[in-house]
């Protein structure tokens, strides 16, 4: 049986592929006050910014491929059972390959029914003012606002509980309650961390890469699959 790794991604993961993220620029997302463009409140007030926000993040989708660190994730999959919870909301996981990819703040190529939030869909051109669901809700993107709940959390709880090895990429280690879920692991499991920037130390349980995701990538896979 497959030893199972669970791997955490966040904004450091994509920034080779050369996706931004609002915390490279005092809290401006592509210049945009997050709040204006990431919570709900924002989306009442100026639900045009909003849509044509995403629209814009969704057209870079098509003009960015995966890195290395992605496809290496993949190659585990030959020796490993590899399940990825990403807190990213794009799709290059999936379009290097990954087969297990489990989403925390939605996905940019899905929306759903204001009305109805089990009412998801695929989506990926333009959403505008007057999109509307059969029931006549508009329609919106399938993120995880700031104040909304975590749909996905219980799911990346269980999975992160049942990990023989935990490697966090790329993420701050702040935002919650992603930033929780090391606290999950059994207490014998293996953790490394990767990340240029690392917000942890290490402590004899955290192992830490001081590297990009995919330098630090590489060294890892080194180890784990030789």
């Amino acid at each position: 049986m497959k030893k199972h790794i669970v791997v955490l991604t966040g904004a450091g993961m994509s920034a080779e592929s050369g996706i931004k993220t609002f915390r490279d620029a005092d809290g401006l997302w592509e210049g945009h006050d997050v709040m204006e463009v990431a919570s709900p409140k924002g989306f009442a007030q100026n639900p045009e910014l909003v849509l044509n926000f995403y629209n814009e993040r969704r057209q870079q989708l098509k003009e960015v491929e995966p890195n290395q660190a992605h496809k290496d994730l993949v190659m585990l999959e030959d020796k490993y059972k590899v399940t990825i919870v990403t807190q990213n909301v794009d799709d290059l996981h999936e379009r290097a390959g990954s087969t297990n990819v489990v989403h925390l703040h939605g996905e940019l190529r899905k929306i759903r029914s204001t009305g109805n939030e089990h009412d998801i869909r695929d989506w990926t051109e333009d959403l505008n003012i007057g999109d509307i669901c059969e029931k006549g809700h508009q329609l919106r993107p399938h993120i995880v606002w700031f104040g909304e709940a975590v749909p996905e959390i219980e799911t990346a709880i269980k999975i992160c509980y049942e990990a023989d090895i935990l490697i966090i990429i790329g993420t701050s280690m702040q935002v919650y309650p992603a930033a929780s879920l090391i606290d999950y692991v059994q207490s014998d499991t293996p953790i490394y961390y990767i990340d240029p920037k690392p917000a942890l130390s290490n402590n004899g349980k955290v192992n830490v890469i001081a590297k990009s995701a995919t330098e630090g990538l590489k060294d890892l896979i080194d180890l784990l699959i030789q």
